[in-house]
């Protein structure tokens, strides 16, 4: 099972397009309203989520945390005390943390990224502190993936059902859809 934080102001692409990747290929999904059941993303689409923060349970079955990037999205869930308690469950647990676009900087704020590869971003690698900035759009270390923005959301998405499931659903998938 995976939780995809959403917090108003997020950037809409960068939730759903992982959330779509992952429920091809058979994985559970649950969006998680961190501003409310009702959230409204950076370009004014309102999403229901399936649960509030307050419903969350940190359980041996959460395999991944995704935290999609936007602003003020970003910072309103870096506010959050559930979602800080999410990352400090999964990081604890060897679960995946998954960021995308401004969304790393949580997570170097937290100084989970020191010595790690990682992304975000343009302008926000000085939140990754400590990290190894790559170039890459998509950067996997250990299970960290971090990734730049909503251009590369389904990239995004394709690295977790990898890590999740197999690199041969992700290829599955990325044929279907026409992907590069």
């Amino acid at each position: 099972m995976v939780y995809c934080f959403l917090a108003d102001g997020f950037e809409e692409l960068e939730a759903i397009a992982p959330i779509d990747m992952l429920k091809r290929a058979g994985v559970e999904v649950i969006t998680v309203g961190v501003t409310g059941k009702n959230v409204t993303g950076s370009h004014n689409i309102t999403f229901v989520a399936d649960i509030t923060a307050d419903e969350i349970t940190l359980t041996d079955n959460l395999e991944a945390v995704i935290l999609p990037g936007g602003m003020p999205g970003t910072i309103n869930l870096e506010k959050s005390e559930r979602v800080q308690q999410a990352i400090d469950f999964a990081a604890g647990n060897g679960r995946y943390l998954c960021a995308i676009c401004a969304a790393p900087s949580i997570l170097g704020h937290k100084g989970l990224l020191r010595e790690r590869n990682a992304t975000a971003f343009p302008g926000f690698e000085k939140d990754l502190e400590g990290a190894n900035t790559e170039g890459d759009f998509v950067v996997t270390d250990g299970t960290f993936v971090t990734a730049k923005g909503a251009g590369v959301a389904t990239e995004f998405g394709l690295e977790i059902v990898r890590l999740l499931v197999s690199e041969e659903k992700s290829n599955e998938i990325r044929k279907a859809i026409q992907s590069r």
